[in-house]
């Protein structure tokens, strides 16, 4: 892959990526030592960010310029309602969260900040940003997913099975995709446009950074 404008916005980014690839919460699953609590409070979170991450897909389908992206924006969403909500669903059950506790769960300040965020660029924003602000979750899962795959399977198989899902090459494939439409899209764009794109990618980078925080800390509400 020739390098474009999603090179440029990762290169600017670069601090809080690398941050997210040595953050505790991260090393923790690559090496299996992280504790089966934060892990827990992860999923729950990342369950109901998944719902308005498929929501945002949505949104982009409705929006997309052109019927091959409105089909690979429709495809998404049922990957991440069906593929990647089950796997979900099947870590809750080893961790003896039911269904109904899952579904029932509180968005906590930086799931209910960063989805917010989120739908509110698929909504009203222009159709590049939507873009922009998507591409750091799908490609810094497959970063992550691809660099602690390189340095072996842990021993503890769940997250043995979380990193196999984020280093595989269908999730490496949607990313590449992604960062292509990004780049059509930052050549298309005038400066302003691209002005935006850039602060929408860094804007979503540090709420991706701030996810693995919050579940390390154990974030809850103030009162």
């Amino acid at each position: 892959m020739t390098s474009g404008f999603s090179d440029d916005l990762r290169a600017a980014t670069a601090e809080v990526w690398e941050a997210q690839h040595d953050h505790p919460f991260v090393r923790g699953i690559g090496e299996g030592t992280l504790d089966a609590e934060r892990f827990a409070l992860w999923i729950r979170q990342d369950y109901l960010f998944l719902i308005e991450y498929a929501r945002m897909l949505a949104l982009g389908a409705a929006r997309a310029p052109d019927l091959e992206t409105m089909g690979r924006f429709a495809d998404l969403a049922q990957a991440v309602l069906r593929e990647e909500m089950d796997l979900h669903r099947s870590y809750a059950a080893e961790l003896g969260i039911g269904g109904a506790e899952l579904e029932g769960e509180a968005m906590l300040p930086t799931t209910r900040g960063y989805t917010d965020f989120l739908v509110r660029m698929a909504a009203h924003e222009d159709f590049a940003e939507l873009v922009a602000a998507l591409l750091p979750c799908m490609w810094g899962f497959s970063e992550i997913g691809r660099r602690l795959d390189e340095r072996g399977r842990p021993g503890d198989e769940r997250y043995a099975k979380w990193i196999d899902m984020y280093a595989s090459d269908e999730f490496a494939e949607l990313a590449r995709w992604c960062r292509e439409l990004c780049d059509r899209l930052g050549v298309e764009a005038s400066a302003t446009g691209r002005a935006r794109m850039a602060e929408a990618f860094l804007t979503s980078s540090r709420y991706e950074l701030a996810f693995w925080e919050m579940a390390w800390v154990r974030e809850g509400w103030a009162a």
